[in-house]
């Protein structure tokens, strides 16, 4: 094959040029002849005084070496014959310069060398499309291995309605032939969806293990390479080996830092790894046995094409675990631990932990009882590393007993708005901060406006109950006043199709007093919601709409 060596660019050529200069300017400064011509009266004067270090002669010049005066030379053919017979003359190397060129030489050809065999490689990589740093970075050269999890469903507490959802993706694994005889085929995607610390990755790991599948673990962040096309590749490479070790689970964790929502913006790299992604799922065979689990704590940031029908397509909610949730968790991480304590107790004291949080916290209880020297784990333990896990590195949030009750009825006030406008959700917790799950579903003007006097009703609930409301209303009043804004604004759905001065103001205000007045109006109704959350923290709309089953 004949090989077009690349041309030299401009900062090359510019350090050649340099270089050749430099080495010029050094053999000038080298071989040139710097030494003073000096008459015959002063040479004699000189030999005379025997201050005649050395003298060298070539074919035209006596060149004599001094203390004082350096090198000086005289014309040889103007020295007279017995002047210079008691100096030991030299006769003057020739060669001298050539020695010096040799040495440059030597040295130009290692450069060459060198710099060959570098272009070479670089070229020869550029031939095979691949560069050498990309080859030798450790993770692309080996391929993604499964892992078999030990982990079950019985060593995870509250995860009780997750569960029932993942029964069926684990029974397909384990029996894909009953499924496909009867012409359904399983979710290609399931999206769990929850803030940080809630056992999501644990959930996926246990519905392996409880299907007796491989397990493929990957986060998003490592599909987000600084080199193009390495994130494709990985996703390449990790459903290939999905699909070799089929039936098999590929959980993605994280999966928002490479499927977030492409506006405008160029990222090559981000959107190369995504569109793979996608071609992926897509080119999933019904047959194939793969199940791509993947988690999330921010659904509202993810691509449109990610969550559409044929990708993930399944999506399960996993909340921060209500009181009876807490309790399963701390039996968990207390079954093999000393301990003298009331369950109950320490989960009505942990509202708004999470798992993660609760395992720290009986971890640090645990420290602090062999620190002390003694026996068994109490209440006194809890309560005293109860600040320190959450004011820790996760900042949890921790309810007082006034603040739980003020949470209660916040709560209270948007169940009922969410059940009297028969809006979906599934259940609502305490520390739920959002109702109802996000949607691309083009919305009538009633139906956004449901959704704002939602947001509006838990401040309106808690001013009408308590006289104030708490700073945990930032949330929801941002959300109804970007909600009304987008009415006025880009919906058209003000008094005229041209927004006017005070429009979102109006419409806002109109729809907090209509709000105020259906929630004083059915005040029972908030109550009896609201002693519920106290109580269980958490209600099913099923729930709901039996307790208010007399106004619906």
């Amino acid at each position: 094959m004949n090989i077009t060596w690349p041309n030299f660019n401009r900062n090359q050529l510019i350090l050649l040029a340099s270089g050749g200069i430099i080495l010029g300017l050094l053999l000038y400064a080298l071989l040139r002849d710097s030494s003073d011509v000096v008459s015959l009266d002063e040479a004699r004067r000189i030999i005379e005084s025997n201050q005649v270090e050395k003298a060298v002669i070539d074919t035209q010049y006596l060149y004599l070496s001094t203390a004082d005066k350096g090198v000086i030379k005289i014309p040889a053919s103007n020295l007279p014959v017995g002047l210079t017979s008691h100096l030991k003359i030299e006769a003057k190397s020739g060669n001298g310069w050539l020695w010096f060129l040799a040495i440059f030489g030597l040295i130009g050809t290692v450069v060459w060398w060198v710099t060959k065999n570098r272009r070479l490689e670089i070229f020869s990589q550029r031939e095979s499309g691949i560069s050498k740093s990309v080859d030798s970075e450790p993770l692309s050269q080996a391929a993604p291995t499964p892992v078999k999890s030990s982990v079950r469903f019985s060593d995870i507490g509250g995860i009780g309605d997750v569960k029932e959802e993942l029964e069926e993706i684990i029974d397909f694994l384990r029996n894909p032939k009953r499924y496909y005889s009867f012409g359904a085929r399983m979710p290609r995607g399931v999206l769990l969806v929850g803030p940080p610390g809630v056992g999501k990755t644990m959930i996926a790991k246990a519905v392996a293990a409880e299907a007796d599948v491989p397990f493929f673990y990957q986060s998003g962040a490592s599909f987000v390479q600084i080199y193009v096309g390495m994130g494709a590749k990985r996703v390449h490479e990790l459903f290939a080996a999905a699909k070799k070790n089929a039936p098999s689970i590929i959980f993605i964790d994280e999966i928002d830092a490479v499927g977030k929502k492409r506006e405008g913006g160029r990222n090559d790299e981000r959107e190369g790894t995504l569109n793979q992604l996608l071609t992926e799922m897509d080119g999933f065979e019904e047959t194939s046995g793969i199940v791509v689990i993947a988690a999330t704590n921010n659904i509202e940031v993810m691509d449109g094409a990610l969550l559409r029908a044929g990708r993930f397509d399944r999506r399960i909610f996993v909340e921060l675990p209500t009181a009876s949730e807490r309790i399963s968790i701390l039996e968990k991480y207390l079954q093999h631990i000393p301990h003298d304590v009331t369950i109950d107790e320490i989960a009505k004291m942990t509202v708004g932990f999470n798992g993660a949080s609760l395992a720290a916290l009986v971890n640090e209880a645990a420290l602090l009882c062999l620190r002390n020297r003694e026996f068994q784990v109490k209440t006194d333990h809890f309560l005293a590393v109860k600040d320190k896990v959450m004011l820790g590195k996760k900042r949890l949030v921790m309810l007082s007993e006034k603040q739980r009750h003020h949470q209660a009825r916040y709560q209270a006030g948007k169940v009922f708005m969410a059940t009297w406008f028969d809006l979906p959700y599934e259940k609502i917790t305490l520390s739920n901060e959002s109702i109802t799950p996000p949607t691309a579903e083009p919305l009538l003007k009633h139906e956004i406006e449901a959704h704002v006097r939602i947001h509006l009703s838990g401040l309106i609930a808690c001013e009408l109950r308590f006289g104030e409301h708490s700073s945990n209303a930032s949330h929801d009043l941002f959300v109804a006043r970007e909600l009304v804004r987008m009415m006025i604004n880009e919906y058209g759905m003000g008094g005229s199709l041209i927004p006017s001065q005070g429009d979102v103001s109006g419409l806002i205000n109109r729809l907090y007093e209509e709000t105020q007045i259906l929630l004083e109006r059915y005040e029972k109704s908030v109550d009896k919601l609201d002693e519920i959350l106290s109580e269980y923290e958490q209600i099913s709309k099923a729930l709901a709409k039996e307790t208010m089953h007399d106004i619906l």
